[in-house]
């Protein structure tokens, strides 16, 4: 059996020494770790791979050795719970759903929620539930609601934001705390609004890339999980670009989830601390 310890707290002496002396206390066998510490913020996180079955107690016992408030956690091999919201675009929701077919993800995508039923036969081609759920006379309140009430019912661990051209209200943030992953293209916030790569296309831009983070009540300024940028010239019109953009935000949401599935992501302030 294959379990997964995470820990973050402050900082302090022998803190990898207290785990892994634990964890040789209860015949756990460690056999891969990550550790960093941010300096400034004087915060320690860990990430462990174990085999072997760990007790009860062995939480509570390692709590005890940590300063005060550490957050420490387990997690199994099983594949993460996922729902994904949409709108029109398909290549991102694409993306993930063929790599979770080919069991290329660590993830099960329970289901698909959309403000439009465009993506309606993508989704039911994979045989996964869609439910479109319109945003037309609703308040954006209204709207969360609606949405997180049916993303309630599955009680996902997370929740990807798959080119979901919505402005998310503080509550459903809330309701979601550190659940909520989008993308979107590098740009900003340089270019803001419509047509992204035509503005870059006048500008002369000679880099496209793709942002995935984690959200929060602060538009498209959550901490940062991937990024991923390839080089483009006086060639590629505004077209091209946006081709070669939907590429790398596939790419590079698709590495996002997957660092979320293999509990290697630590939100540390408005940055985060990933393992590779």
């Amino acid at each position: 059996m294959q379990t997964i310890l995470t820990t973050q707290c402050d900082d302090d002496v022998g803190l990898i020494a207290k785990i892994t002396g634990l964890c040789y206390e209860h015949n756990l066998n460690i056999t891969r770790n990550n550790e960093f510490v941010d300096k400034e913020a004087k915060r320690f996180f860990m990430r462990t791979e174990l085999t072997g079955e760990p007790s009860k107690a062995f939480l509570e016992q390692l709590k005890s050795q940590l300063p005060s408030g550490a957050k420490v956690e387990l997690f199994d091999e099983s594949k993460r719970k996922v729902v994904l919201l949409a709108t029109k675009e398909a290549h991102c929701l694409g993306g993930v759903l063929l790599k979770q077919y080919e069991q290329a993800l660590n993830i099960e995508v329970l289901a698909v929620i959309a403000n439009y039923p465009d993506l309606e036969k993508l989704v039911s081609g994979f045989d996964i539930p869609f439910h479109c759920i319109s945003n037309e006379g609703l308040s954006r309140a209204e709207h969360d609601k609606l949405v997180g009430d049916a993303i309630a019912q599955y009680q996902p661990d997370i929740i990807g934001l798959a080119k979901y051209m919505r402005i998310l209200s503080p509550e459903f943030v809330a309701r979601f705390e550190n659940k909520v992953i989008n993308i979107h293209h590098s740009f900003l916030p340089a270019f803001i609004g419509a047509k992204p790569y035509h503005q870059a296309f006048e500008r002369g831009v000679k880099i496209v890339g793709a942002t995935a983070h984690f959200v929060n009540n602060e538009l498209d300024e959550g901490p940062i999980i991937a990024q991923n940028v390839t080089p483009v010239t006086h060639i590629h019109n505004a077209e091209a670009m946006a081709k070669i953009g939907r590429d790398i935000e596939k790419t590079v949401f698709c590495n996002a989830l997957q660092l979320a599935s293999e509990h290697k992501l630590f939100i540390n302030g408005n940055r985060t601390v990933v393992f590779s």
